[in-house]
């Protein structure tokens, strides 16, 4: 099989597909690899090094997207590039099409498979593709977070550790997965007093068990939300339902109750966002400001850390992706994991959660994803 990688266009968005230690098991699986000139020199992995692990250098997006048979990417396809795609193709990406009618109605009219990292689960009902870039977004939801308090950049102008003398700054954690708990480690980590809520009390046992009392676990109602917003000043949205379009937990109302100078980091923004009034932002221009409250809405944060989030996202990837390559869309077939993160297949909307946001609203078909692979 032909692969393809395109240089990512998304603003400030440096991570590459595929890294040279990644290519080079493609080909000794017997695949070609064609790379866009340059795709990964921003963080460090050039042409050579690529070319020494068997893959060639194609100069333009639009060579890639003809002759490739499956596209590897990082962030989704933004719209001229969703053009570029075709019946047969196999894309294997993040999506995040709940939130995103544009790219639905696009990838549905390409007709290609559509496959979203975001959707691929395992054994233990993970999501094991997304888990590390949860891991990066809630470390750095906190460091984000502790940069917009500083009183030049909008914020209050509280230190989240505070001094002898001067109590921490108090961060409240919306939802205790995996970004949550990562969030929660980097808080603790600071010296913040912490807040987890979650609505499932084993989770919150787990949580209470993972860091021994050094955090508070609250079972999340609309009383507790209301409640410790109100006294934070690092809340962090992290809440997650596969595949669908994220629940707006803390709304208007409770925003404008916020302290002023507090500050919101959602997590969530790639599924729409957790909070009322968020909205996608970038790094180049990542916080605006409601009801003095610093909002950071960044839609592809461990683009921050290009190089850190690349190697661990193909660590996730690449077993999936090889076997993609090896038996094509039999490898879903196969493997029920795997073919939950089919999310579109020759114009049908595979995965129920999306067509649940967005298949009225489109005009687009549900279809099994096993049964649309067998047809």
């Amino acid at each position: 099989m032909l692969i393809g990688v395109p240089k990512e266009i998304k603003n400030h968005e440096y991570r590459i597909g595929l890294t040279p230690a990644a290519v080079r098991e493609y080909v000794e699986n017997g695949h070609d690899v064609i790379i866009e000139n340059n795709g990964g020199a921003a963080i460090g992995f050039t042409n050579e090094q690529y070319m020494e692990a068997g893959a060639t250098i194609i100069d333009t997006p639009e060579e890639i997207f003809q002759r490739a048979d499956m596209i590897v990417k990082v962030k989704e396809p933004q719209p001229n590039e969703c053009k570029m795609l075709r019946e047969g193709q196999i894309l294997y990406t993040f999506l995040h099409l709940a939130p995103d009618p544009t790219q639905t109605e696009l990838l549905g009219k390409a007709g290609c498979t559509a496959i979203a990292y975001e959707t691929v689960t395992d054994t233990r009902n993970g999501l094991p593709l997304l888990a590390p870039m949860s891991e990066v977004a809630g470390r750095m939801s906190i460091q984000a977070g502790a940069h917009y308090l500083e009183k030049a950049h909008g914020g209050s102008g509280t230190l989240l550790g505070g001094v002898p003398g001067v109590a921490p700054g108090k961060v409240l954690i919306i939802g205790g997965g995996v970004v949550g708990t990562n969030a929660a480690k980097m808080a603790i980590g600071l010296g913040a007093e912490v807040t987890i809520l979650d609505r499932s009390l084993p989770r919150l046992r787990e949580l209470d068990d993972i860091f021994a009392g050094r955090v508070q676990t609250v079972y999340s109602t609309v009383d507790a939300i209301d409640k410790y917003s109100r006294e934070a000043d690092l809340v962090v949205g992290a809440v997650l339902i596969p595949g669908a379009a994220a629940p707006k937990l803390l709304t208007r109302e409770n925003i404008s109750n916020m302290k002023p100078g507090s500050v919101l980091v959602d997590v969530a923004i790639d599924q729409g966002g957790c909070f009322e009034t968020s909205k996608a932002t970038t790094h180049q221009d990542p916080v605006y400001i409601i009801d003095d409250v610093v909002h950071y809405c960044v839609a592809n944060m461990p683009g921050g850390v290009a190089r850190t989030s690349t190697i661990a996202l193909n660590n996730a990837t690449l077993p999936y992706g090889i076997a993609l390559a090896n038996k094509g869309v039999q490898a879903m077939l196969e493997n029920e994991h795997l073919l939950r993160g089919l999310n579109m297949h020759k114009g049908k909307i595979t995965y129920k959660a999306i067509h649940d946001d967005l298949g009225q609203q489109l005009g687009l078909d549900y279809q099994d994803p096993r049964e649309a692979l067998q047809a």
